[in-house]
């Protein structure tokens, strides 16, 4: 037997990268929040960069090793340690020996990170995704084979973001950008991220967004979709995000930043940036050529 949760903290589940094939089916996408936390946390033990993790959010659970175990954990700087052993460093591999317990609390700052494990955990798949649809219990069992690693280590700051874009979200506009009388002020504002959100969206509090009257025919949204709300408040769509909405959108996050968008943390404040869409298509190039890069440099250093 591999982990056993003594506690489930707050909303720890089991994901891989989702299930993005199965929206015509009116799925949403899962899977991680933070693809790239995930990719690297999976790279530092060994692994694929979409096997199946253990998504922490704020304050994480307590497990205990029934075998040697293999782990890290990536992402937000989660405060972690082992029972009267030692603590953990966040991005720094360790071994847990059978009948350790790992308890993970809470984070400084950000929202997410990644208990991964070498080999990665077992789940039945559902539309070609382990990715689980409730978080995990207490007395719940989390199968992964026995493992051990050496301590190495990356920062979650390898992933850097440019000075001027802290707290800052680049967009591109929705198709009812138009529909807006204000919509100058949604780049000028800086909007509050409220107690409210989750993994289905970010909810935003600032300045009322007017708009033209009409309303909407439900259509497609994905990830990222800046809706606004009849309160003239956006909802920025997660990874749970519904498939179609009949809210107008505002807007659109480049995919170079939805990564943090799953970071922003409740009682912070986001503003926006608009960008040309051959900006948003460099950004994101860039971005996956950097964790292509660090993933290569994990792979070749393995064994050494």
């Amino acid at each position: 037997m591999p982990l056993t949760v003594l506690e489930p903290g707050l909303y720890s589940l089991l994901v891989d990268t989702g299930r993005p094939a199965s929206r015509h089916l009116g799925v949403p996408v899962g899977g991680a929040a933070d693809r790239a936390a995930l990719a690297l946390g999976n790279g530092l033990v060994g692994n694929p960069p979409d096997a199946l993790a253990l998504e922490l959010t704020m304050t994480g659970p307590t497990l205990r090793a029934e075998q040697r175990t293999a782990c890290v954990i990536f992402g937000s700087p989660f405060f972690a340690a082992v029972a009267n052993k030692a603590r953990v460093e966040p991005g720094t591999t360790f071994t847990l020996e059978p009948g350790d317990v790992l308890k993970i609390g809470g984070t400084p700052g950000g929202v997410r990170g990644y208990l991964c494990v070498a080999g990665g955990f077992a789940g039945p798949p559902v539309l070609n995704s382990a990715s689980a649809l409730e978080p995990i219990s207490t007395d719940a069992v989390l199968a992964c084979a026995e493992s051990r690693v050496r301590a190495r280590s990356l920062p979650f700051s390898s992933l850097p973001v440019e000075g001027d874009l802290v707290g800052v979200l680049r967009i591109v506009p929705g198709p009812q950008f138009d529909w807006f009388l204000t919509a100058k002020q949604f780049f000028q504002a800086e909007y509050e991220v409220l107690p409210a959100s989750n993994r289905m969206g970010v909810r935003l509090r600032g300045p009322k967004l007017e708009r033209r009257p009409g309303e909407l025919i439900s259509e497609p949204v994905a990830p990222g979709a800046v809706q606004i709300t009849n309160d003239g408040q956006p909802i920025v769509l997660g990874v749970d995000g519904q498939t179609i909405g009949g809210y107008p959108k505002i807007a659109h996050v480049i995919r170079a930043d939805l990564d943090r968008l799953a970071q922003l943390r409740p009682g912070g404040t986001v503003r926006f940036r608009q960008v040309i869409a051959d900006e948003a298509e460099v950004a994101a190039a860039a971005r996956e050529s950097t964790i292509r890069g660090w993933l290569t440099r994990l792979e070749v250093t393995r064994g050494l």
